[in-house]
């Protein structure tokens, strides 16, 4: 087969998780900056390619083709992502990794996830590729960063759950292959799902929110914004905090490690030690 098979496929993310965690801390923050790139360059071509969109569906499904090669580049090219990284709990519950290890991991290689995302957001608000579209690109990046940081508390929540069981199946989809080819499409399709279901990914809302935010700082991208009807006012740290950046980091981790442990408890509990 050109596939591991599940439990192969668990037994193997224990080892490996069991190594992330004890990761430099350079190297977490390096690799967690990388993943931060890696996610958010998708999330700009998202919105590049859906601006001048009107139909919710078309747009959903156009980002969700897009955006899902994301996760493959991540895993593939060795970054380090919050998200995924979520399954650590598998190495955790084999007795593989500490939780201090695995808290460790989840700290330092979200703040670099932060880094990046925002050194993308803030090149691409203040050096003009929010201009496109005579700023309607910007507006548009507005609009969507008003909508995920003015959710309810409880619907960002439940929709970082929903988002991160996607996500960690797709990387275990993807760690199940053992060609390029088979590991893009493992972690294309759940990540597909996910972004045409509108659920949230606290990395890859990194991006879309923080592009928001600092367009705002441009008075042009402003006006585009006001006359094309977005609550610019909601554009605040404080919302995006609260709104998104808590709740959908909380879900996503409720969402992972469950997966961790679905996984863990259906092929490793109780198997023989090699």
């Amino acid at each position: 087969m050109n596939l591991f098979t599940a439990a192969e496929n668990t037994a193997n993310y224990a080892n490996a998780g069991a190594a992330k965690a004890k990761l430099p801390i350079s190297k977490m923050l390096l690799l967690g900056i990388l993943a931060g790139l890696l996610i958010g360059f998708p999330s700009c071509v998202t919105n590049m390619a859906t601006y001048g969109l009107d139909n919710n569906s078309t747009i959903r499904m156009i980002s969700g083709l897009l955006f899902a090669f994301g996760l493959g580049m991540v895993v593939v090219g060795g970054a380090e992502l919050f998200t995924g990284n979520t399954l650590i709990t598998i190495s955790v519950l084999e007795k593989k990794a500490t939780v201090g290890g695995m808290l460790r991991n989840w700290l330092f290689v979200y703040i670099g996830n932060f880094v990046g995302s925002m050194a993308l957001s803030f090149i691409c608000a203040q050096f003009g590729w929010l201009s496109a579209g005579e700023n309607a690109l910007a507006a548009y990046s507005m609009k969507v960063a008003v909508g995920k940081m003015t959710m309810p508390f409880e619907n960002a929540f439940f929709m970082g759950i929903l988002c991160n069981i996607l996500v960690t199946v797709g990387v275990l989809l993807s760690l199940s292959g053992k060609d390029g080819i088979s590991r893009f499409i493992g972690a294309w399709a759940p990540v597909m799902f996910f972004v045409v279901c509108g659920f949230n990914h606290s990395i890859a809302d990194m991006t879309y929110c923080m592009l928001g935010l600092f367009a705002k700082g441009n008075a042009a991208y402003v006006e585009a914004a006001t006359a094309a009807g977005v609550a610019v006012e909601s554009l605040t740290w404080g919302n995006y905090l609260l709104g998104n950046l808590i709740p959908v980091t909380l879900g996503n981790i409720v969402g992972g490690a469950a997966v961790g442990f679905t996984y863990w408890f259906s092929f490793l509990r109780g198997a023989k030690k090699s």
